[in-house]
């Protein structure tokens, strides 16, 4: 049971596995530098196990398991009209079980200020050809982009589990833009 838009196409890829040295890998052959931001494990919210996460944090994606309380929340909270910042990086999902995919771009499309992308690389080129398109034009650029779709198939074969596109799990990401913390889902 994946989350995905009403206007979504038929599209399904394989979910990632929430794994960092995944995550890392796939974000660093997009683009981003390893030298600028990586991800890691959060092992828990109590005092000593947050100290040991690397500072600053600059996005947390987090994985929830899907029920149908949580899909109710999540059509309710749809439904309400959100006014995004043009500071706001976000897009739809229209792809079924991109959404760590998805969550790992809002993480990135909102923390360039903070971070440096290469210049050419495909987050590069994908940020600057989006930047100025609503969150459904953006999921449609990135359910046709090729590129993207390959470089997620690597990343979702590459982990440890074995690779089903039953998910039962969603991915949401959690950014700061202008000051205020902003849940993409």
């Amino acid at each position: 049971m994946a989350t995905v838009d009403e206007s979504a196409s038929a599209k399904r890829w394989l979910p990632l596995e929430a794994n960092p040295d995944i995550m890392n890998q796939f974000l660093w052959g997009l683009g981003l530098p390893e030298d600028e931001a990586e991800c890691c494990d959060v092992y828990g919210l109590d005092e000593e196990l947050l100290e040991m996460v690397p500072k600053p944090v600059l996005a947390v994606l987090f994985l929830y398991p899907l029920t149908s309380k949580t899909e109710e929340e999540r059509l309710l909270q749809e439904n309400e009209k959100k006014e995004h910042s043009s500071r706001v990086y976000f897009m739809k999902q229209t792809v079924g079980n991109a959404c760590g995919t998805i969550g790992l771009l809002h993480a990135v499309g909102n923390i360039t200020s903070e971070i440096k992308i290469l210049e050419g690389s495909f987050l590069d080129r994908l940020l600057k050809s989006t930047a100025s398109m609503d969150p459904l034009q953006r999921a449609a650029f990135l359910e046709n982009d090729r590129e993207m779709e390959v470089a997620h198939s690597v990343a979702a074969t590459g982990g440890d589990t074995e690779a089903s596109d039953n998910a039962d799990t969603h991915f949401i990401c959690f950014t700061c833009v202008d000051g205020k913390c902003l849940i993409h889902n």
